[in-house]
């Protein structure tokens, strides 16, 4: 499987990191905002060299020229962990104008898997329109909400519970969900 995943500039870095340090059945690339690399810095007090040993490939959200920009190079899903409302927003509006935004338009033309994980609270009626429109074509939005079921002990339980669920959403394995032992 094939999983492009994109950081942006929104608070939420943990959960990007998890995620790539949880999806080990994947060939997985990567494209990193210049905000994005901020918030990795500030939140989680890394940089980008370390996530390589987690992906094939690091983009910059610049390089337009990406074979990711493409859609004759197929992915099977693009995950966008954090996703701030103004990359949302653009998303909605099919505006491309970076390479973040313009994988979303390939994924969204292609009828690839497209989950936006917006990390934003309150949402603004507008960020909701957004949001509505784009499940309506097909869109997953999974808001940055962990599940408190599994009993976390430390906020890296908490986006660990969460990254679960993207990758349940991707078909991949996870761990069990709420009383999952009483349906076996």
């Amino acid at each position: 499987m094939r999983i492009i995943l994109g950081i942006t500039g929104a608070t939420g870095a943990l959960y990007a990191a998890k995620f790539l340090e949880k999806c080990v059945a994947a060939e997985k690339y990567l494209i990193l905002s210049h905000w994005g690399k901020y918030v990795l810095k500030e939140e989680l007090d890394i940089s980008e060299e370390k996530l390589k040993p987690w992906v094939k490939h690091i983009f910059s959200n610049e390089e337009m020229t990406s074979p990711l920009a493409s859609g004759s190079n197929s992915f099977d899903a693009y995950i966008i962990l954090p996703c701030t409302v103004s990359t949302l927003g653009k998303i909605a509006a099919g505006i491309g104008d970076n390479l973040i935004t313009r994988v979303a338009q390939v994924a969204i033309k292609e009828g690839r898997r497209l989950v936006l994980c917006p990390r934003e609270t309150p949402l603004s009626a507008l960020a909701l329109g957004n949001c509505l429109k784009l499940s309506r074509i097909g869109v997953t939005i999974m808001p940055a909400s962990p599940p408190f079921y599994t009993h976390p002990s430390s906020v890296d339980d908490l986006a660990g519970a969460f990254v679960d669920k993207v990758l349940q959403i991707l078909g991949m394995e996870s761990s069990k969900g709420w009383r999952e032992e009483e349906l076996e």
